[in-house]
């Protein structure tokens, strides 16, 4: 069984099996906003019962780490547009591009990639910007810092527990964007 947790701004963040989520709570990281009304969990000395929802109690602090550098984040260094027509692009359909190709000795890097739309990379195709008569917006460079926002991943999928459809379905309804 597995257990959904938000943040301290009540924020679908993860889903992890029932066991971590208790060992959360003992710790006192988490409590509980609802529970598996038909599932106990049982020892020598208490009885609770099972975890379907918890939440953080204060903003998880780590260490910084060093941007991975994937997909996601180039698509979010890149603001999700297009780097050669400045078109905002959806991730579906959002295409990586080598500047300089890799036929041509271009390596897979944080200042060789960027993100663009279909036409464009096919119009670029196995040339640099140069030799297809195009421009860069933007130099490509490794990313000091990425905009402070998650993209939530976490979905309502059919066999999870109800009471966490509500939560699933209205953050996407808050955080999704409006059309113009």
């Amino acid at each position: 069984m597995e257990t959904l947790v938000l943040d301290p701004s009540y924020v679908p963040v993860a889903r992890v099996h029932w066991q971590r989520a208790v060992t959360l709570l003992f710790m006192g990281k988490v409590e509980i906003v609802e529970e598996y009304e038909d599932k106990d969990i049982k020892s020598v000395t208490f009885s609770i019962k099972m975890p379907s929802i918890v939440r953080f109690l204060r903003a998880m602090k780590g260490k910084r780490r060093a941007i991975k550098f994937s997909r996601e984040n180039v698509f979010m260094r890149d603001g999700g547009a297009c780097q050669y027509c400045g078109r905002r692009l959806t991730r579906p359909e959002a295409t990586y591009d080598h500047v300089v190709p890799r036929a041509q000795g271009g390596l897979t890097t944080w200042d060789n990639v960027v993100i663009c739309c279909v036409p464009c990379n096919q119009s670029k195709g196995n040339r640099t910007p140069a030799q297809a008569g195009m421009r860069l917006r933007s130099t490509p460079t490794r990313p000091k810092k990425l905009p402070d926002h998650l993209r939530v991943t976490v979905s309502w999928r059919k066999g999870d527990p109800a009471s966490w459809k509500e939560w699933l379905t209205s953050y996407g309804y808050w955080n999704a964007e409006l059309e113009r």
